[in-house]
């Protein structure tokens, strides 16, 4: 640095040189300029800026007598002082003159002082470019020293760390500069960040007992140790260093310390560090997460332990599986199975450790059997078994599948279970006949009688079927009922009661009620009495629905034995407790009446019509009253009854009937034109019905008498109907139809389609198309049975017309699953139907098909009609509460919609059950009644039988957990669907809403996203 020296003693020489020349008498100008000179030379800028700012007001640059030299010195200080002063305004100008002094050193000098400036104000990325411009040549040992250090501090402040380490490198060498110890610190740190651990702790110890640094460095030194294998070093150092003092870095020697105590297993030491570090820090690493909650669970802090571990969910590596698993096991000793259950669904997920997979999923299927998700166990079961043929826990898993099998709801999934294995255990075959009865239930609550019926065949021959043979025999019962099979069921009813066994609907009684009827449909009124009465010897105001019917059906049988005093009586009781059929029984009296007083029946009758005026036996009732007068042949009074059905639209089954009694009044009264427009309104609008052909005889006699007997004859052809059939029409159809009688459907159908071919009027198309449609029904050709009956109820009313109607809904309903159509059949069946049976049957079609089209309001209209119906079946009570919840549901009406659910769920394990159980728990979750929804959708999963109704449990399950907060229960619940469900836009809701819920989480969370590295 000798030439800078030397540089100042030319610059002195010249400067006095100079002034001499000028004068030897010094001005006061010259005085100052000396005097602002000598202050700036020892430092002192307070006192020379003043000085040196007067003289450059005085020394303008354009002053003739004053050397150019002093103007450039005098802005030169100035400029120099102001920045040391930390003048903002020297800034600026001195960039100006940086820019434009022609002398290099000074153009330095002033960058030097520049850079100071900014570092002072903390701009380092202008400190550093001002230093970068001034270099080192031009300044004092001390100065570089400063300077280097001041360049180092701001490449360090601008993460930098390559270009500072050098220039903290050669400072921290040297003891007796000022920043020694801040370069040994900063150096140290660098050295540090670059695993350069020798030269760090070097460093960390030239400063470590130094007040300053005590707060910082002891940290730094206890990593170093800890990173170097002396963990032993860095335990002792740290405990030392965090004794009884309040460190910058305390938080992060907490974790140290807690790290090194849990590597050595000392996890009751490690627990208060890890547990101070983690509590003062907003967000931590998965493994210190881990680290603090397995000190809980060494400690039996369980609750402690729990909530740690739940945070780790999210990790799919060995951590984060083992986290799961000992969480479990936390959940599992405590006796929250729910939780347990979840844990281990995260660990069997997780293939870091085989051994804990394997366990995990054994566990998670067993916790779901005991927990009654029988459907979710049964698969998880046969999952464990089919990938882990050989484990441990395998013979377990099969002994928890057969219970599961008998206990499951889901009976034919089970039974498809069963049928895969070759040779059943003896375990299994005790739970079979449980199986098959419970798809045979399940199969005739859904109305597919043929399709149950061989179920309960197969228990009565079980050797395994035990108080089940008894049950199996009543439904069998049942079902030969349903087919008109009444002496089979006669038969089968008195084998049950014999030695009854009652479960649900299997029972004494309802056995009794069938019985009954079935006894009644064979006219064995005697036995019918003996059964009817002994279910209802008496009733009341409050007596339930079924002892009602029975009452009335005993009345009934009192009636066909001709006993009409008690008979009469009962109906009377059944009016005065205003019960159910109050109407029928108000029927029955005007019919015991008419026996000897026709005027007494016509006058109650008319009480009926006027006393229930919806009733479907008001029209029966304006029928009856016109067969009376009739009888009495009192023609012109029963005219008008029969026009008070004609004008009812709800009456159209009645009308060829009241065509004809029009037709045949008139007729009688000798008013052959009257009577003839109702013979030919009768033939135009319903040409296939029976009655039709009644009219023709009549009709003929009139056209005969009229002389016009060509015009009957035109009339007749134009209607459709022929007059006298031909031997080739009633030979070919008798031919088809023998076919028919010796169940030969094969040809019968041949000849059938050949006879409707050759006489497409013939006298025999409806028989030929009603018949060709059943065996096309046998044979399942389910379009070709369909066209058929259509043919026949396009010919309007018929013997045929009301039985067509039925099958064809039945067809498009379960067979066809074409619920638009079996709609508009079943709306025909309600118009035709002349039986109270078929009549029901309609209502129930109809609440069905406008459920599957999704129609609630209209279904809803025929649900609340099909429940004051009587003989109404528990399938049909629930179908039609169901209807009637969604409806209310969709109205708005939550709490009502939630009563009719409950009904449901009350008679139903099908899947209609199913589904008021979920729209029950959907509602309870609308109306934020949480703990209710979740235990609603609860017991779905356990007792549901339909995967898709169980799936949407999960779901909303899951959806009570978000909104309560639980990330952890929630996720689990939405990853089981995602996981396992086979319906695509359910799999894709649960992973839509487990990637809400983990985000959602993550926003929460304790844990670092991205762990930081520093």
């Amino acid at each position: 640095m000798l030439h800078r020296f030397l540089f100042s003693f030319i610059f002195l020489s010249i400067t006095i040189a100079g002034f001499s020349q000028a004068s030897h008498t010094i001005t006061d100008s010259e005085k100052d300029y000396l005097e602002a000179k000598k202050y700036f030379l020892q430092g002192d800028y307070a006192l020379a800026y003043p000085l040196l700012k007067s003289l450059k007001e005085k020394y303008t640059d354009n002053e003739q007598n004053v050397p150019e030299y002093i103007h450039q010195d005098v802005n030169y200080y100035y400029l120099v002082c102001g920045l040391e002063l930390n003048l903002p305004i020297a800034e600026e100008e001195a960039k100006k003159l940086i820019n434009t002094v022609n002398s290099e050193i000074r153009q330095k000098m002033l960058s030097f002082y520049l850079a100071k400036y900014y570092f002072k104000r903390s701009d380092y990325a202008r400190a550093a470019i001002y230093y970068e411009k001034a270099g080192f040549d031009n300044l004092s040992n001390e100065e570089i020293a400063n300077g280097k250090f001041e360049l180092a501090y701001s490449y360090f402040s601008m993460d930098q760390f390559e270009k500072a380490k050098p220039l903290f490198n050669e400072i921290h060498q040297m003891s007796s500069q000022k920043y020694y110890n801040e370069a040994n610190y900063y150096y140290g740190y660098i050295s540090f960040m670059d695993k350069n651990y020798p030269s760090a702790l070097q460093s960390f110890k030239e400063i470590a007992g130094l007040y300053e640094y005590q707060e910082t460095v002891p940290y730094y030194m206890a990593q170093i140790y800890y990173f170097q294998g002396e963990k032993e070093n860095a335990l002792l150092y740290a405990e030392n260093a965090l004794n009884g003092n309040t460190l910058s870095n305390q938080k992060e020697l907490n974790l140290l310390i807690g790290q090194l105590y849990f590597e050595k297993k000392e996890f009751a030491k490690a627990l208060p560090f890890l547990e101070n570090y983690v509590l003062n820090s907003d967000r931590v690493t998965k493994e210190v997460m881990y680290e603090l909650s397995y000190c809980y669970y060494d400690g039996n802090q369980t609750q402690k332990a729990i909530e740690g571990f739940k945070q780790l969910s999210n990790e799919q590596d060995s951590l984060g599986q083992n986290s799961m698993y000992l969480l479990g096991s936390l959940y599992l000793n405590s006796g929250q199975k729910v939780n347990a259950r979840n844990a281990f669904q995260y660990s069997a997920d997780n293939n870091s450790n085989p051994l804990q997979q394997e366990i995990s999923k054994f566990n998670y299927a067993k916790l779901s059997y005991e927990l009654g998700y029988n459907t979710i166990a049964m698969n998880s079961m046969n999952q464990f078994i089919t990938t882990y043929p050989s484990s441990k826990y395998t013979p377990e898993a099969k002994e928890i599948l057969i219970q599961l099998w008998a206990n499951s709801n889901n009976y034919s999934n089970a039974l498809n279970l069963y049928q895969s294995f070759e040779n059943p255990s003896s375990a299994m075959r005790k739970v079979y006949p449980t199986l098959l009865y419970g798809r045979a239930v399940e199969l005739f609550n859904e109305q597919k009688l043929p399709e149950a019926d061989p179920l309960f065949t197969k228990i009565l021959l079980d050797a395994n079927s035990g108080k089940l043979k008894n049950l199996a025999t009543f439904w069998k019962g049942e079902i030969a009922y349903r087919l008109n099979s009444y002496e089979e069921a006669i038969n089968l009813f008195n084998q049950y009661l014999s030695s009854p066994q009652t479960l649900g609907d299997a029972n004494p009684t309802n056995a009794k009620y069938s019985l009954g009827y079935s006894y009644l449909k064979t006219a064995n009124y005697s036995s019918a009495l003996e059964n009817f009465k002994s279910i209802a010897p008496s009733i009341g105001a409050a007596s339930p629905e079924l002892v009602v019917d029975a009452y009335v059906r005993t009345a009934d049988c009192y009636f066909m034995q001709k006993n009409y005093s008690v008979s009469k009586t009962m109906y009377q009781n059944i009016i005065d407790n205003n019960s159910a059929q109050s109407d029928y029984s108000m029927y029955q009296i005007a019919l015991i009446e008419g026996i000897s007083n026709s005027n007494q029946k016509i006058k109650t009758l008319n009480l009926l019509i006027q006393r229930y005026p919806q009733s479907e036996l008001a029209i029966e009732s304006n029928v009856q009253i016109a067969n009376t007068y009739m009888s009495q042949e009192k023609y012109n009074e029963a005219i008008p009854f029969l026009n008070k059905v004609l004008s009812n639209p709800n009456a159209v089954a009645y009308f060829p009937k009241v065509y004809l009694k029009l037709g045949l009044s008139n007729y009688n009264m000798n008013k052959d034109a009257e009577a003839l427009k109702y013979y030919q309104q009768l033939l135009t609008l319903y040409p296939q019905s029976d009655e039709a052909e009644e009219a023709l005889e009549n009709m003929e006699n009139i056209y005969v008498k009229m002389g016009k007997p060509n015009e009957y004859i035109a009339f007749v052809k134009k209607s459709g109907k022929t007059i006298n059939a031909s031997k080739a029409d009633s030979l070919t159809y008798e031919a088809a139809e023998l076919k028919y009688i010796n169940k030969d459907c094969t040809g019968a159908l041949l000849a059938l389609n050949n006879y409707l071919s050759q006489f497409p009027q013939g006298s025999f198309v409806l028989d030929a198309n009603y018949l060709s449609s059943d065996c096309y029904s046998k044979n399942k050709d389910w379009d070709n049975a369909a066209k058929g009956y259509e043919n026949i109820i396009a010919q309007g009313i018929s013997r045929y017309s009301e039985n067509a109607t039925l099958l064809l809904a039945r067809i498009y309903y379960f067979e066809l699953k074409n619920y638009q159509k079996a709609t508009e059949s079943f709306l025909k069946l309600k118009q035709f139907a002349t039986t109270p049976e078929n009549e029901l049957e309609a209502l129930r079609g109809l609440v069905r098909s406008y459920y599957q089209t999704k129609s609630f309001d209209r279904a809803n209209d025929f649900a609340k009609e099909l429940l004051n119906k009587k003989g109404i079946s528990p399938d049909d009570k629930a179908i039609a509460n169901l209807v009637l919840g969604k409806s209310l549901q969709g109205a708005g009406s939550l709490k009502e919609a939630i009563e009719a659910f409950k009904k449901v769920v009350a008679i139903s394990k099908s899947a209609w059950g199913d589904e008021a159980r979920y729209e029950m728990a959907q509602s309870f979750f609308a109306l934020n009644q949480l703990s209710d929804a979740e235990k609603t959708g609860t017991e779905l999963i356990k007792v549901g039988s339909v995967d898709f109704w169980i799936a949407k449990a999960y779901i909303l399950l899951g959806d009570i957990y978000l909104k309560q907060k639980d990330y952890f229960n929630a996720k689990a619940t939405y990853k089981s669907v995602a996981d396992n469900a086979t319906i695509p836009e359910l799999k894709k809701e649960a992973q839509e809403k487990l990637e809400t819920a983990t985000k959602e989480e993550n926003e929460h969370s304790k844990i670092l996203p991205n762990p930081d590295k520093k």
